[in-house]
């Protein structure tokens, strides 16, 4: 099977069963550690339900990945630009990064957007936006490099989030990532996957080595980044909006107007 990351000769590693009725062939590429399954034919099946039911982290997450997000836009994009949640689900983290002040909007085609409505866009408008964020979603890409151009087409920069692994094969017993029982994980990234992805686009990856990556046209200090990710916990998130200001008032105040509009 060829490697959907680097082009190159990926080989099966081990076979599961997932949703606990396909047996599924997983492979592994010999240069960049890309793990693919087989083409996945189950997709239809495994998101009759576009949530994950087994997802109870979803809250947390989106917390943590607002409050990160937040603390690297401050310091190293434009935080008074524009910027585009592709994969955003219920909208919960695009609402989180409004209230914080920042210019955030909505696209996802296959979830209904409930908490950031009236702020849905796409991509009709090339680089329109100064990153797109895409959290839990790298790993259901099917086809990586076609879901990346589109992010690119519209901004030159991308923030997101998927567990990564090096040195090796990560052990079905114990990586939970995989995901088996959901059948959702198609595509699962090794550090040097990553590595290889922003050479090709001639970005630089910045990754806290674990879940949380940025690829950007702009080099920028690794030190610096994990500095930012931990002042992320500490605090710093509220001092932004202090300084910036939420836009949660605003926000109900324009879409009372339009919504009259409307009528």
């Amino acid at each position: 099977m060829i490697c959907k990351i680097c082009g190159k000769v990926s080989h099966q590693i081990f076979r599961r069963k997932i949703l606990e009725k396909y047996d599924i062939a997983y492979f592994q590429c010999s240069s960049c550690e890309f793990i693919q399954t087989e083409e996945p034919y189950w997709l239809e099946e495994a998101y009759q339900q576009a949530l994950n039911i087994e997802d109870t982290g979803i809250i947390k997450r989106n917390i943590l990945c607002a409050k990160r997000t937040s603390v690297v836009l401050y310091s190293f994009f434009d935080h008074n630009g524009k910027y585009l949640d592709y994969g955003g689900g219920t909208g919960l983290f695009v609402r989180l990064m409004r209230d914080y002040g920042y210019n955030f909007y909505w696209n996802d085609p296959f979830t209904t957007n409930i908490f950031a409505r009236g702020y849905e866009s796409d991509f009709s408008q090339p680089r329109s936006y100064e990153a797109v964020t895409s959290f839990e979603c790298f790993e259901h890409f099917v086809d990586p490099h076609a879901e990346i151009k589109k992010m690119l087409s519209v901004a030159p920069a991308i923030i997101f989030s998927t567990e990564t692994f090096s040195g090796g094969t990560p052990s079905p017993n114990t990586w939970q990532y995989y995901y088996f029982s959901h059948g959702q994980h198609v595509s699962l990234y090794s550090l040097k996957s990553l590595q290889i992805i922003a050479q090709e686009y001639y970005l630089h990856l910045l990754t806290n080595k674990k879940s949380f990556h940025v690829l950007s046209p702009i080099k920028r200090s690794s030190i610096a980044f994990q500095a930012l990710l931990k002042a992320s916990i500490l605090g710093l998130p509220s001092v932004i909006t202090a300084l910036k200001g939420t836009r949660t008032k605003f926000d109900s105040e324009d879409l009372k107007h339009e919504k009259k509009a409307r009528k």
